[in-house]
């Protein structure tokens, strides 16, 4: 059962992201501002989290260890995904929400890749094989042929 659960928790992740593109979009057409759109959303997930954050902490009997992480760990996980949500803002109507998604997911998995291979932020070097390199080409000519056929 755990095999199989985590594979569509991530499936369930990656629809989650298609259809925030659309939400996002059409909130930027309201707001009039692809940033506040941006920064509406991160406000928004940023308010549950934290209420989700202590009523798992009062739940699970734990306390939450609110000391300073390194500056450059928060800067780098939030400037990352604000260019992340205001970029599919952005691309969204552009290519449109499956060309969007394919294009991120492409280069979800070149990056992934990379940082396997590198073995950054304390993960484990998986080295890059012909299997892998074919499917990141295979991916990246799915996005293609999604975007232009």
């Amino acid at each position: 059962m755990t095999a199989l659960l985590w594979p569509l928790l991530g499936i369930m992740a990656g629809a989650f992201l298609a259809i925030q593109a659309p939400i996002n979009t059409a909130l930027a057409r309201t707001l009039g501002l692809t940033t506040a759109a941006a920064a509406s959303s991160f406000l928004a997930g940023a308010a549950a989290l934290l209420l989700l954050s202590f009523a798992l902490e009062r739940a699970e009997g734990v306390s939450i260890a609110w000391t300073a992480p390194p500056l450059w760990m928060l800067l780098a996980g939030g400037l990352l995904g604000a260019g992340y949500v205001t970029s599919i803002i952005i691309l969204t109507p552009r290519l449109g929400t499956a060309a969007t998604m394919a294009f991120i997911v492409t280069g979800q998995l070149l990056g992934g890749l990379m940082l396997d291979r590198l073995g950054y932020f304390g993960l484990v070097v998986r080295e890059l094989t012909v299997g892998r390199i074919a499917g990141a080409g295979l991916l990246l000519a799915g996005a293609l042929l999604i975007r232009f056929a």
